[in-house]
């Protein structure tokens, strides 16, 4: 074997003019991928990236982009489908500011702003799964669950089983999982629930194998939703798993989930119809509605990803951050924000507003956490408390604006959750949802030492490796 190849190389290099060659097909490649790439339009810190890595790698920066490079996917006709569901009453807010982002939200996602007739906010694993796995057992007609992340646990089996028993009674069960956050799941994990007359699906497959067609690796379904008898939904930033459970792990996640019960679940179902349609092939069929009273918890879905080029959920925020009169406050486990999320908070701590950052102390990724910190001296400048949290991992996703406007949801504030993920957020205008978030977030402010402008930072240990995944901060 090592003689054939070292044959092998003598003949490459006998072959006459062959560094031209590979010249010209390096300048080719280039021009050619390059071109492509600038002809995306996006944004230019991320497009000089990809062109500095394909000069710097050739060829093996082509595989690199072909797995791991931005794409756009349609699903228009599926999207179509939404006009052709039963319609939800849209509501009107009350004030300007309300009424702005909700304006926002129906022109990128046509989803109209709605009611929830109950809201609670469920901290920590062990109050979401109690209560979904209450609400599981009781269901009579529908249950749609979409995960990133459900393993094979503890937490994973209990849910799989509830799904199994209510199957078996004749209920219809849809699970769609994304292919990669549950990738150590495997489908025969859920054989069970397919024998009892459940449905189930991954989303977007690996098929490396089919090297013609750019696989989605790097887009992945990262919502959190189930939508029980259309009309019990839960949404935010907790898995299926018993990383998150702090009933079995002393460092479980620290995060927050919401329940809501009324109008504003027939939103949350028709994004996971869309996504069950699109992954399964199966046309996009809402169940019937139950009847709705009208809520008195003004609410909006705002569902984005890599199928739309408006970044709903981007948007959202920085337009929330924008409408602040009097504070802001954010927590996120990965902070890698844009230009327009930076200048958002920053004009907002310069224009004299409590401005907070809540982030953990590490993060499951080392690479994040020097990215985020690369931001941290520019936010101190400018005003911005930032607070690293520490006793646990923090992974709740929420934005809270002066006392009335409240951002739960499953994205992270970074380009991966802006741009590549698909993601879903509920946008409440409501005091009692706004005063609950808040007492939650001054839980973990006392758990959270504040970053001091005089903090030791060691060239070798913080500031460079910060610097370093900066760089790289328009490709997390």
């Amino acid at each position: 074997m090592l003689a054939t190849l070292v044959a092998a190389w003598h003949w490459l290099l006998a072959i006459p003019n062959l560094g031209v060659y590979l010249t010209v097909g390096w300048a080719a490649y280039l021009v050619g991928l390059g071109s492509w790439i600038v002809l995306q339009k996006r944004e230019p810190a991320a497009t000089m990236s990809w062109l500095l890595g394909l000069a710097l790698l050739p060829y093996v920066g082509f595989i690199i982009y072909h797995y791991l490079g931005p794409q756009r996917i349609t699903r228009h006709r599926i999207r179509r489908a939404r006009s052709r569901a039963p319609k939800l009453s849209a509501t009107t807010p009350g004030d300007l500011i309300a009424r702005e982002l909700s304006r926002l939200g129906v022109s990128t996602t046509s989803l109209p702003p709605t009611t929830a007739t109950d809201v609670r906010l469920l901290l920590d694993g062990g109050a979401k799964y109690t209560a979904l796995l209450e609400d599981v057992a009781k269901a009579q007609h529908s249950i749609d669950v979409e995960y990133y992340i459900f393993l094979a646990d503890r937490t994973g089996t209990a849910l799989r089983d509830a799904l199994i028993e209510r199957a078996a009674a004749g209920v219809q069960v849809r699970l769609l999982l994304d292919a990669v956050g549950s990738a150590k799941t495997k489908s025969r994990f859920f054989d069970p629930l397919l024998e009892a007359g459940g449905q189930f699906s991954w989303f977007h497959p690996m098929r490396l194998g089919r090297f013609w067609r750019r696989p989605w690796l790097n887009m992945r379904t990262h919502r959190k939703i189930v939508v029980i008898d259309g009309c019990i939904g839960y949404t935010g930033g907790i898995n299926v798993t018993d990383e998150e459970d702090e009933r079995l792990r002393s460092d479980a996640y620290r995060d927050v989930h919401v329940r809501v019960e009324g109008e504003v679940t027939r939103a949350l179902q028709a994004v996971f119809v869309e996504d069950w349609a699109y992954a399964t092939g199966h046309p996009p069929v809402m169940p019937p509605a139950p009847a709705f009273a009208t809520g008195d918890y003004p609410v909006q879905v705002v569902a984005s990803g890599p199928d739309s080029p408006w970044e709903a959920i981007h948007r959202l925020h920085v337009g929330a951050i924008h409408s602040a009169q009097r504070r802001v406050w954010l927590t996120t486990p990965y902070f890698v924000p844009g230009e327009a999320a930076m200048m958002a908070l920053t004009s907002a701590a310069l224009g004299g507003l409590d401005v907070r950052l809540l982030v953990p102390k590490m993060s499951d990724s080392k690479l994040v956490t020097y990215a985020a910190r690369s931001y941290f001296d520019d936010l101190l400048a400018a005003g911005v408390r930032v607070y690293e949290y520490g006793p646990r991992l923090l992974h709740s996703k929420t934005l809270l604006v002066d006392d009335t406007l409240a951002i739960i949801g499953s994205a992270n504030f970074d380009h991966r959750s802006f741009r590549l993920n698909f993601e879903v957020s509920l946008l409440f205008h409501d005091a009692r949802v706004a005063s609950e978030l808040e007492r939650v977030i001054e839980l973990d402010f006392a758990l959270a030492p504040r970053v001091r402008d005089d903090r030791a930072r060691p060239l070798w240990r913080s500031r460079l490796p910060e610097a370093l995944a900066r760089l790289v901060s328009p490709l997390l």
